[in-house]
């Protein structure tokens, strides 16, 4: 058999890092846009922060929706080059273009019509070209092989570059403003030409992941049947009837809402508990560092292990992490508590994708048909609201607990919300996502749905 239609291929390395680079594309654009854009639309348009908040807030309805719609797409694309790898190269360019677009607000534009482009652009970027090119991304890890080490390498590469592109955006940004804009890091020019360059980077890292990876999983049918036409409902209702893939969503929704609340919490903590805002940074880089030091092991973790059984250590890891931080106020206490967080996070960045992709295989084996496009878009969708309400929970205690950003002083109950918000939400979220992972016992069934579906074989042929 040619390995390269191999559906149980082991990958190069090129591949892998080709699918890797992806992701590091991916964060160029959407990593900007979580630390910068709303400093760019107060500090260089000077907008409104609240309308702007508003504005990326409404957005977040429509960029979920977007994510069903595209994994319906995918489910339904039909090319050379496969089911999702050609929208790779489709939207590379538009999401390019758009992305300097968002990035350029007219000065001739004020109040209504800043507004107006405000919400054109950021929603060409976000709901529309980001999806259109992140759901068939994220769904290419389940078609480029289905051997269930090389899913879990795969979504190694793609965390650790994913974290690369992150940090390269955090590092260059405002430097190239001011270099672009003479000094002046809030200058409409430095914006606009710092996203032309960065843009033309993201364009050639996407065409390299194009043409680097290939897919090799195709759904199988007996001989002289024609392939059935599967309906968005059918397509959801298969999902749902999916127990592997229903507790990867409700992990990846408690993990999302941990990392906003917690997050968002961080400089609040370190400001009024720890007494200095800046202790932000070495709290914040000490659980990267573990992050990323932890991912180049896990490969070899996973092998011994499996993907589950690592993913569960790492969220008991984590929860460990958390909880423990509630017993000391400490600045080198709650920084060694990072490097704990850190190291769990690492095992559950390193699997859970590949994790994913196993359970939509085990879907398409159990239901008889595929959905790899809805079951990464309903997924995608999951992980934006949990992210969604994890902000809104930090709000809504924050609030509760009477916290007033202008006091020098908080309250106690306000120190109390902030520790909960730090501490004791995204611990129990975590103890949630080890609850599910107990119950996750696909390792059992796994070989024998991939070994049918080869032959184009499924569980309910025989019910």
């Amino acid at each position: 058999m040619n390995k390269n239609m191999d559906s149980n291929a082991k990958l190069s390395f090129l591949e892998r890092f080709g699918y890797g680079v992806g992701d590091y594309a991916g964060n160029l654009v959407y990593s900007a846009i979580s630390a910068f854009l709303l400093v760019y639309y107060t500090n260089v348009i000077g907008a409104s922060a609240a309308a702007a908040a508003s504005i990326i807030a409404v957005s977040k309805i429509f960029d979920g929706i977007s994510d069903l719609i595209m994994g319906y797409i995918i489910d339904h694309t039909h090319s050379k080059w496969g089911k999702a790898r050609p929208w790779i190269a489709r939207l590379c360019v538009p999401l390019a273009v758009c992305t300097v677009l968002m990035f350029s607000v007219p000065t001739s534009f004020v109040g209504t019509a800043q507004l107006v482009y405000m919400f054109l652009t950021y929603n060409l970027v976000s709901t529309i070209f980001y999806t259109g090119i992140n759901v068939p991304y994220a769904t290419m890890n389940g078609l480029m092989t289905t051997n269930q080490y090389e899913r879990g390498l795969l979504g190694n590469f793609r965390m650790l570059l994913a974290t690369a592109g992150t940090m390269t955006i955090n590092t260059v940004v405002l430097k190239m403003t001011a270099a672009f804009g003479g000094g002046n890091p809030y200058s409409q020019q430095g914006w606009t030409l710092t996203f032309i360059v960065l843009m033309a980077v993201f364009v050639v890292l996407n065409l390299f992941m194009f043409a680097t990876c290939k897919e090799r999983v195709v759904e199988k049918t007996e001989e002289g049947t024609q392939k059935e036409h599967i309906s968005f409902v059918k397509g959801i209702k298969g999902l749902v009837n999916n127990k592997y893939w229903i507790l990867l969503v409700i992990c990846l929704f408690v993990m999302y809402f941990m990392m906003s609340c917690f997050y968002g919490s961080a400089v609040y903590f370190a400001q009024y508990k720890l007494g200095d805002a800046n202790y932000f940074t070495p709290i914040s880089n000490y659980l990267s560092i573990a992050q990323i030091a932890t991912m180049f092991f896990t490969p070899f973790i996973m092998k011994k292990l499996s993907k589950r059984n690592t993913f569960l250590i790492g969220m008991i890891i984590a929860s460990a992490g958390f909880i423990l931080t509630g017993f000391g106020t400490s600045v080198m206490w709650v920084s060694a508590m990072s490097v704990i967080k850190g190291i769990g996070f690492g095992f559950g960045a390193a699997t859970m994708f590949g994790m994913l992709q196993d359970a939509i295989t085990f879907g398409e084996w159990q239901n008889g048909y595929g959905t790899a496009g809805m079951g990464n878009a309903a997924s995608s969708f999951c992980m934006k609201v949990g992210s969604g309400f994890g902000t809104a929970a930090l709000g809504w205690i924050l609030q509760a607990g009477g916290f007033h950003a202008e006091a020098a002083t908080q309250s106690a109950a306000s120190l109390t919300a902030i520790t909960w918000s730090f501490v004791w939400v995204p611990a129990i979220t975590m103890i949630i996502a080890v609850i599910c992972l107990v119950f996750f016992d696909l390792d059992r069934k796994y070989e024998k749905a991939v070994a049918d579906l080869a032959v184009g074989k499924h569980k309910c042929d025989n019910e």
